[in-house]
């Protein structure tokens, strides 16, 4: 006979515990992290005006119920939506990821930190609203940095050390427990009222990688980020009304996280929670694709350009080898048909050949238009990926986080080009000086795909003076944005 459950309600787990404490107590004093979070938020939201241009995400766009009209809501970048912060925070989320152009991080989870804006922004925009509206001081841009800040902390330590993907989790589920932690603590919520919201985040549904991999590859991927931000707001709000949480959730035997879903192993951690992951992220400047070949397709450019200098053409090439990491053939290494866009853009071979080819690589060319010009199959049916275990070890060490990839092509009169390797991409730590002016210049042409020259101005005078940005309350920034 088995011995009874006791039915004395625990202490909360540490992970909670860790988390919440980090959330309310933990002063932002990074020059690096501030700085590096004002080059996140306009990046980020500069890719949700670019996304804007695009049918398949604005047909997701605006509130569940038409018509519906939310005093003092959240507004919407780029748009004339003001909607409650549950369905703002899912827009936001859903436009800034639906090309796969913002930042990323790689460990043992992948995933995108900015995607908590999604859920950040819109709150903070709402509150300060009304608090307005009531005659109170407003959240400034600051308070947005800096739960930027503690979001991508929460999320990209969690990663560096646990996978969800190798269990059939999305990466989305630390977007969902990042995002209720920092915007908890943005709507006032008592510690121990933290502590259930973020309990809640680990009790709910979680999303299966499903909509990632082949033969199901969907444009579910570009709006999970803005479903899971969207529904930390909910989880907040509902523990804001006194809801209970369940302290033990990770923990407990047989229904706890660990032993439903992490095959009984608990989290590990390298490193406790500061200014680490923000001061250290990838941006994605150059290429929207998949950050695993960001490396490779660098290198698929110079390529392009010393064919033409040898005469060479794509119908030459005999063969392409790219040497890469672990990481990368697990992921984008693909075969076979690609059925839309959100499979072509995880698909290492696409991404090369199209460069190739063509000197470029945009969102467009990951459309159909794109897409249908057979030599693209002709070339990706060539490229052979082989691991580099260096390149593995390389990208799980924290003093280099490497993504590397290096290209060789051989040609059909067994001649070679020499191989071109690449291991930091641009948008790299290592690299900030190259890439930060490139960013902002990627900010300036998606501001001017959807706003007229003095707006654009407006916005810039503002998002490029750390001082200002900071002081600004966070109504008056996000109208700058509304068409």
């Amino acid at each position: 006979m088995s011995a009874p459950i006791s039915n004395v309600r625990p202490e909360p787990d540490k992970v909670l515990v860790d988390i919440v404490d980090y959330v309310l107590n933990y002063k932002i004093d990074s020059a690096l992290a501030l700085e590096t979070a004002r080059n996140c938020l306009i990046d980020t939201l500069g890719c949700g005006l670019e996304a804007l241009s695009y049918p398949a995400c604005t047909k997701l766009m605006g509130p569940i119920v038409p018509g519906t009209i939310v005093p003092n809501g959240a507004k919407v970048p780029g748009t004339q939506f003001q909607l409650d912060p549950v369905q703002a925070a899912f827009n936001i989320g859903a436009m800034i990821r639906w090309l796969d152009f913002n930042d990323t991080w790689l460990a043992a989870e992948w995933g995108h930190p900015s995607d908590n804006l999604g859920g950040i922004l819109a709150t903070a925009d709402w509150l300060s609203r009304n608090a307005v509206a009531n005659g109170k001081k407003p959240l400034a841009m600051k308070d947005v940095l800096i739960g930027m800040i503690k979001a991508h902390e929460i999320q990209g330590c969690i990663a560096l050390e646990n996978s969800f993907n190798k269990v059939g989790l999305d990466h989305v589920l630390l977007v969902k427990l990042a995002s209720t932690a920092v915007v908890g603590q943005l709507i006032g919520l008592t510690r121990d009222e933290l502590i259930n919201a973020v309990s809640l985040a680990f009790v709910d549904g979680h999303s299966m990688r499903t909509y990632r991999h082949a033969p199901n590859t969907g444009s579910r991927k570009s709006w999970a980020a803005g479903d899971a931000t969207s529904r930390a707001v909910r989880l907040a709000l509902i523990a804001k009304t006194g809801e209970m949480g369940y302290p033990s959730v990770l923990t407990a035997k047989t229904w706890g996280f660990y032993d439903v879903l992490f095959k009984g192993n608990e989290f590990k951690f390298q490193r406790p929670y500061g200014s680490y992951v923000m001061e250290n992220v990838l941006f994605k400047i150059s290429f929207p694709a998949e950050f695993h070949s960001q490396t490779a397709v660098e290198a698929a450019m110079t390529l392009h350009g010393q064919l033409a200098a040898k005469g060479k053409r794509v119908e030459d090439i005999k063969k392409i080898t790219i040497r890469t990491h672990e990481a990368a053939i697990r992921i984008i290494d693909k075969k076979g048909p690609l059925n839309n866009p959100a499979d072509r853009d995880h698909c290492i071979q696409y991404m090369v050949a199209v460069p190739l080819i063509h000197g470029r690589l945009t969102a467009a060319d990951y459309e159909d238009a794109i897409a249908q010009d057979p030599r693209i199959d002709v070339l990706r049916a060539k490229i052979e990926c082989v691991e580099d275990v260096q390149y593995t070890k390389d990208y799980h060490d924290p003093d280099k986080r490497s993504i590397a990839n290096a290209l060789t092509i051989e040609f059909n009169d067994g001649s070679k080009l020499d191989e071109v390797a690449v291991e930091y991409p641009i948008g790299h730590k290592r690299r900030r000086a190259d890439g930060i002016p490139l960013l902002v210049e990627k900010f300036r042409t998606n501001l001017a795909r959807r706003f007229p020259a003095k707006q654009q101005q407006a916005i810039l005078d503002v998002s490029l003076d750390q001082a200002k940005l900071e002081a600004m309350p966070v109504n008056e920034y996000v109208d700058l944005y509304v068409i």
